[in-house]
C-alpha cells in the first residue's frame, strides 16, 4: 500500500525546506511489516539523497525535487489516523528515504511528534550525515536502522559514491549514546560478498553493544522499472541476485562473530 503524503494547503513549492524545519520535501509514504523496524510500519519517504548507490532500488528520490512539500502538522496528522493500527501491530513509524538526514530539522520536529503520540519511532540512514543529527533528535529514535554499504573503503566510494568514515563514526556514536540499532547490509554479488570485507564488517559490530542484529538484504532489480521511466542506465542490471548459499555464508560470518544475522 503505497501512497502519496498529505496533500498541502498550498501549491507545492520548488527548493529546499525550510530552515526551521516545519516544512520538508517527501516522497511518499507506505505501510509495511517486518522490514523496516518491528511490527507494522508507517514509512514515510522524504526527498534527496547525497549518495548514489549503484544498487538504489529508489532514484525518483534522490533530489529534494523529486517530492512535495508538506509541513510537519500535515504529515503527523496522517500518521495520528493510524495510531491505533500501528500501536496493536506492534509497530510505528519508520523515517526513510532517500535521507532523512538531509533534512535534520524536519525529520527531528517528525520524531519528536510521534513520540508524543507513544508511537515508536525508527530512523533509516546510511549514516553519512550522521553528524547532522543532534542529541535531541537521536533521543527521539527509538532505533537506528544503519545501512553499512561496504567495510572496504575503496568498494564503498565506488559502490555509493560516498566515504565509509562519517557513517563508522556515525555507528560509534550511537553505541555510546545508547540508542539501539540494527545494520542491514545489501549483499550485491562481485561488490560486498569478500570474505575478509565482511569479516572486518563483523568485527566492527560485535564491538558495539547497541546492534540487536544485522539483516543482510539480498540484492535485487525490482527497482528497474524506475530507472526506465527515468531514463537513467541501472548500473547493475547485469548483476545477479546472490543465491542462498551466499547469503548463508554471509549471515554466518556475522553469527561467528555473536551477531543475529538474518
Amino acid at each position: 500500500m503505497t501512497s502519496r503524503p498529505p496533500t498541502p494547503s498550498a501549491p507545492p513549492r520548488p527548493g529546499r525546506p525550510a530552515a526551521d524545519g516545519l516544512t520538508g520535501r517527501v516522497h511518499s509514504w507506505d505501510l509495511s511489516t517486518g522490514v523496516d523496524g518491528p511490527g507494522t510500519r508507517y514509512v514515510l519517504f522524504t526527498s534527496g539523497c547525497p549518495l548514489r548507490c549503484l544498487y538504489c532500488q529508489n532514484p525518483d528520490t534522490w533530489h529534494l525535487r523529486d517530492g512535495r512539500t508538506a509541513t510537519v502538522d500535515e504529515v503527523v496528522t496522517d500518521i495520528a489516523k493510524y495510531r491505533p493500527f500501528l500501536t496493536a501491530a506492534g509497530g510505528g513509524v519508520t523515517l526513510s528515504g532517500g535521507e532523512p538526514l538531509l533534512q535534520p530539522r524536519f525529520t527531528g520536529r517528525i520524531l519528536r511528534r510521534c513520540r508524543e503520540l507513544g508511537l515508536h519511532t525508527a530512523l533509516d540512514t546510511s549514516g553519512l550525515l550522521g553528524a547532522r543529527a543532534d542529541d535531541g533528535l537521536l533521543a527521539d529514535t527509538d532505533l537506528v536502522l544503519l545501512d553499512i554499504k561496504s567495510f572496504d573503503v575503496p568498494t564503498y566510494r565506488r559502490l555509493t559514491g560516498g566515504e565509509l568514515a562519517p557513517t563508522l563514526s556515525f555507528a560509534t556514536r550511537l553505541n555510546r549514546l545508547g540508542v539501539a540499532a540494527w545494520v542491514r547490509y545489501v549483499l550485491v554479488p562481485g561488490w560486498t560478498d569478500d570474505e575478509e570485507a565482511v569479516d572486518g564488517l563483523a568485527r566492527f559490530v560485535a564491538g558495539l553493544d547497541n546492534i540487536e542484529r544485522v539483516d543482510v538484504l539480498p540484492f535485487h532489480k525490482l527497482g528497474a522499472p524506475k530507472y526506465e521511466a527515468l531514463g537513467i542506465p541501472f548500473p547493475l542490471r547485469a548483476t545477479p541476485a546472490p543465491g542462498a548459499r551466499l547469503v548463508e555464508r554471509v549471515k554466518d560470518q556475522f553469527r561467528a562473530k555473536g551477531l543475529r544475522a538474518d
